[in-house]
């Protein structure tokens, strides 16, 4: 028997599987990481991601400020979503992973030939591949999903209105 994915309640990771998240997941919409910064205070940076079908994959360039604060701190919420009328919602929460890595991650070159085109995107990627250019790569994967499109999937105090 096939599950309704509208019935599933927010936080099943079947949730990957709604029409919603499957297209943000290949769109390009940018993914609002949110962290606590190494002082304790809350941060959110957007940023262009990869989906490799387990996992979101972000590229930061080393030295970056969050890469120290997200190896003391991994756990993070994540919200991709799209600026229409009403707004598709994608929401994932789960713990960053973050590998040193020398020279381009490739899910970084991914993500721009994504984004920009393959002409731009190419381009783009050659001009950040310098010589001892030193990236770290970061990976999330969900732990708990939630999609709102507010017509079948409401956010929980609407949905429960009569």
């Amino acid at each position: 028997m096939e599950t309704d994915l509208n019935t599933l309640p927010q936080g099943d990771l079947r949730l990957l599987e709604h029409e919603v998240a499957r297209r943000l997941l290949v769109s390009t919409e940018l993914a609002r990481v949110a962290y606590v910064a190494s002082d304790g205070t809350p941060r959110v940076y957007p940023t262009m991601f990869h989906w490799n079908g387990e996992e979101l994959v972000m590229a930061t360039f080393a030295g970056a400020a969050k890469i120290t604060a997200l190896r003391a701190r991994p756990d993070v919420a994540i919200t991709i979503d799209a600026n229409t009328m009403p707004p598709d919602v994608l929401l994932i929460r789960g713990r960053a992973e973050v590998t040193d890595w020398e020279g381009i991650v490739p899910e970084y070159a991914l993500a721009h030939h994504r984004y920009a085109g393959p002409e731009q995107g190419a381009r783009n990627v050659a001009e950040a591949n310098r010589p001892g250019v030193r990236m770290a790569r970061i990976t999330v994967r969900p732990a708990w999903v939630g999609v709102l499109d507010f017509q079948s999937r409401l956010p929980a105090p609407i949905a429960g209105r009569e």
